[in-house]
Parts: C-alpha cells; structure tokens; sequence
C-alpha cells in the first residue's frame, strides 16, 4: 500500500499537519485524491504516527537513568522529561524541543538515544503552559498554534538556564528541534546567551533582525522535498553569511519533512535518519564538550 503514497499526498498530510487542516476536511481532500473514503482511511496508518514504534531504546534501558521532572515558571508547573547517562559524571547537556504534537513517545525516545550518547537531556512539555500534551494529536496541534511566542521563548530560555543546575550538567548547553521545536531551536540560538550550539531539523528560518543576533555555531538539516520549508532557506543562508555565523547546512535528497521520525513510515527515511543524527551528534559533542 505505501507505494500509493505520492508526493501529492504527503502534501496534503503536512498541510492537514501544519495550518492545520480540520479532520474531516483532510479526509474528504484525501478521498478526492485516491478514489473513495475507503482507500483514504487504509491509507492512514501509513501517515500517521505510530508511536508503538517509538522505542529504539527502551525506558529501563540499564545504561541511562530517566525521571519526570518539573520547575516553576509563569506561575505554572513546566514538566519535562530526563535523561542522562547511568554514571556519574558532567555531561553536555541537550534542551530538547519537540515537534507540535508536544512531548509525546517518539520525542522521549529521541531523548534516551541522546543519553546513551552520553548526553545529559531535558526535554520540556511546552504545552505545560496550558494543560500538558494530550493523547489526542489534533488537539495538540490546535493547542501548540494557540500558544504565545513569547511565552514559548521563555520556557524554553529558562529551560536551558535550569539544565545547568542539574549534577549532571557540564554547563553547556545545546538544544535540538524538529519541525515546530526547530522554528523554536532557531529562535533560541538568537535569544539565549546561555546557550553554546543548536541543531534545527527542517525548521521555520529567521528573519534578518534575529539572524543577526546569533553568535553560537548551528546545524540546519533540510528534506529536499519538503517545499513549505524549503522556501526561506536561501535567504536566511545569505543572512547567515553577512553576519559571520558559524554554521553548516546539510539537504537530503528525496526525502521528506520529518524524514528523521521513525514512527511516521510515509516520511521516515533511514538513511537520512542515520546521516544527519550522526552529523547532529558529532557537532554537538563538539561544541558542548
């Protein structure tokens, strides 16, 4: 069934994703496209999450300590969850921010890859600011477009200056977007002077008077394919040479937005998957070490 799967109707799935598109009206646009609503809905556990997938390294894995967490900020309970290596010891530290369906399995996973790494991790629950990620992923969606921005900068600025207070912090701090969290990562890179690098997958570029802000190295990783994105990429590359950032950028041919989301089986791509993360990891220990 996968190979039913064109570009037109991963389209069609980011745009019901990311504007976002109410439901129904996805699935009668996704009807139009394949001939009936009985061939779209077979078609939806191809481009949905599934996050029974999402365990490439297991909660209990021996080699990592993990624990549920939280500070106060904005008069709000910020909660987020923690990974670190199972020794003690100082570790760079990594501020994860997730993509817009808030801290779900897939970005706790993402978290204990970085630990066995040999990463200290805080990944926050944006949506903390309002009633924490719900099961429900369109409401999540609706919740994260609702959130304000500056409220979500804040979050995640003292994020990084609460990651140092951690035993296990070496104090620096790295962070690492995806999607909605790489839009987020980018605006840390240019607001935060606590922190020391960031990594964006295939997120929302800056405008000139941010991009001139940043003064820490960055990696931006693009999926050729990914055309909503793709579009601010040379004007934010030209205003990341004018002002003398430090930064590499890395395209993966025939591959689309989210390509590095395993539990996502229309866009997972494996091997820009392995590339960029091994890219991601070396950069980061780095910088950070």
């Amino acid at each position: 069934m996968k190979d039913q799967l064109n570009q037109d109707i991963i389209e069609l799935y980011d745009e019901y994703t990311h504007k976002p598109l109410p439901r129904r009206t996805f699935l009668e646009k996704l009807g139009a496209m394949v001939g009936g609503s009985a061939i779209a809905l077979g078609l939806l556990p191809l481009l949905e999450n599934n996050y029974a997938q999402a365990a490439i390294i297991e909660p209990n894995d021996i080699r990592i300590d993990t624990s549920f967490e939280s500070f106060k900020m904005l008069n709000k309970d910020i909660h987020y969850y923690r990974c670190a290596p199972k020794k003690d010891g100082n570790y760079p530290t990594i501020v994860l921010v997730h993509e817009n369906r808030g801290l779900n399995p897939h970005i706790k996973d993402v978290a204990r890859r970085l630990a066995v790494e040999g990463f200290l991790v805080i990944a926050p629950d944006a949506l903390s600011l309002t009633n924490g990620t719900p099961k429900d992923e369109d409401k999540a969606r609706t919740m994260i477009k609702a959130l304000d921005k500056t409220d979500v900068l804040d979050l995640y600025r003292f994020s990084v200056t609460h990651s140092k207070t951690d035993k296990s912090s070496n104090q620096k701090v790295g962070t690492i977007g995806f999607c909605w969290g790489a839009g987020v990562a980018n605006r840390l890179a240019a607001h935060c002077t606590q922190l020391d690098a960031s990594v964006a997958y295939y997120g929302r570029q800056l405008e000139i008077n941010e991009t001139k802000k940043i003064d820490i190295p960055i990696m931006l990783h693009y999926a050729q394919l990914d055309k909503r994105i793709n579009a601010g990429i040379t004007d934010f590359m030209m205003d990341l040479l004018d002002f003398k950032v430090e930064f590499s950028i890395h395209h993966y041919k025939g591959v689309n937005h989210a390509f590095n989301n395993d539990t996502n089986k229309a866009r997972y791509n494996k091997k820009a998957a392995n590339l960029s993360w091994n890219r991601t990891v070396s950069f980061l220990k780095e910088t950070l070490s």
